[in-house]
């Protein structure tokens, strides 16, 4: 009987035995139909399955793999993009917000423009005057005067000669207009006297029906007469102490760039005044001669107001490709309408002959490679400057790319020797963010 219970007993756990290995083979082959194989030193599934306080007996836990960390995720140049992209939009921030500030008080920031350039233009007499001997504040008064007196001249004449021609010229116009209108009725455009005439009406009704705007514009003109006169005397005073208290207003304006930087940008400052003056410089020469052949050719083919389009010419000069173009076609309807269309013609020939000239020639010669911008550069600083500030802002957008370029460069060529400084000199160990620009390459 005890030989019987022994077997018995010997028999029921073998059979446990056996039932523990098929639940653990069937715990496998769940595991491998999910695509969950078992780790090499996880618990085993089929126990995890059948342990106390599981959630569900006999339900297999697939194993979770640790997600990685997100920045070694994302690719370098995805990164880099980013960087760079959050940048962009916080310079163009404050490039907008300097914008909105230039606008607001834009006419102080175009009188003090046109004081630099003043500035640059007369600072050499100042020069000459000190080295005769004259004391700082009478050399001032007097290189300030004459160049006052001298502009203002150039405008009483030019105001003076219109008005003077301004009856002979109306006169001409009229006979021009009957001429052209004569011209076109025996041209090959087929064009008749009834579709002049209503294009006569039609221009005469629109003058009739916008007479409140043309009012309107009339009373924005005497604003507009009130800034100028306004930027004027800001221009003349800026100007005035530029050119007697120019080294201390320098030094001031170091004192506000912080001391690292403040040995380049005292580098920059004197190249970039250099640069300023050799443009005012050359394109007062180029549009003298501009104006004086242009102004002969007018003369000797007896267009009317040839002086004070040649003196227009000079003015328009200051703005870049436009200026040139505004002006050489101001020169060629003159003509139109007061000679006919052979002397305009020959005008057309004269102006197109000088620019090119000047383009050239005289520019390269005389302005160098100091000042040198690309064409493209030029038109898009006009193009720009014109949107934000008008005329002014044309005739300000050039030199402040040119400035801007020999800045650039200058601080480019600095930070290498810098560097290279840095390198060569044995010093102490960098810290803090110098660290970031001489870390080991390899940790980079």
């Amino acid at each position: 009987m005890s030989k019987r219970a022994g077997w018995l007993g010997r028999l029921g756990s073998r059979l446990n035995r056996m039932e523990a290995r098929l639940d653990e083979r069937r715990a496998e082959v769940e595991a491998e139909t999910r695509g969950v194989l078992p780790l090499p030193g996880a618990p085993d599934l089929a126990q995890a399955a059948t342990a106390p306080g599981s959630a569900a007996p006999g339900v297999v836990v697939p194993a979770v793999p640790e997600r990685p960390d997100p920045v070694t995720v994302v690719p370098w140049g995805m990164r880099v993009a980013a960087e760079v992209s959050w940048r962009l939009l916080l310079l163009a921030g404050m490039l907008w917000v300097l914008m909105k500030v230039i606008s607001e008080v834009r006419l102080v920031v175009l009188a003090f423009a046109a004081a630099m350039l003043v500035t640059a233009l007369l600072q050499p007499f100042v020069v000459r005057l000190r080295r005769l001997g004259l004391p700082r504040g009478l050399a001032t008064a007097v290189t300030a005067i004459l160049g006052f007196v001298v502009i203002g001249l150039v405008g009483w004449f030019v105001v003076w000669q219109v008005m003077e021609n301004l009856d002979d010229l109306s006169a001409r116009v009229r006979d021009g207009i009957n001429e052209l209108k004569l011209w076109a009725l025996d041209s090959p455009f087929h064009v008749t006297e009834k579709q002049i005439t209503d294009i006569a009406k039609n221009l005469s009704e629109t003058i009739g029906t916008n007479t409140e705007q043309i009012t309107s514009a009339g009373l924005q003109g005497v604003t507009v007469l009130v800034e100028v006169l306004t930027g004027m005397l800001l221009a003349m005073f800026s100007t005035l102490f530029l050119l007697y208290d120019g080294k201390r207003i320098w030094e001031w304006t170091l004192g506000l760039v912080p001391a690292t930087a403040r040995p380049g940008v005292a580098g920059a400052g004197p190249r970039a005044w250099r640069t300023l003056t050799a443009y005012v410089r050359g394109t007062v020469l180029v549009a003298l001669i501009d104006a004086t052949f242009i102004g002969l050719g007018l003369y000797f083919l007896n267009v009317p107001m040839a002086v004070p389009l040649a003196v227009f010419i000079f003015l328009f000069a200051f703005i870049p490709l436009v200026g040139a173009v505004v002006s050489g076609a101001l020169a060629v309807v003159v003509s139109l309408v007061t000679q006919g269309v052979f002397t305009a013609l020959m005008v057309l020939l004269v102006v197109l002959a000088v620019q090119q000239i000047e383009g050239h020639v005289l520019q390269p010669f005389i302005l160098g490679r100091a000042v040198r911008v690309h064409p493209l550069a030029v038109v898009l600083a006009v193009a720009a400057g014109g949107m934000i500030a008008g005329i002014g802002g044309a005739v300000v957008a050039v030199p402040l790319v040119a400035v801007t370029n020999t800045v650039v460069g200058y601080l480019r060529a600095y930070s290498r020797e810098q560097l290279l400084h840095d390198a060569t000199s044995v010093g102490p160990s960098p810290h803090g963010a110098t660290a970031l620009g001489q870390a080991d390459p390899g940790q980079r």
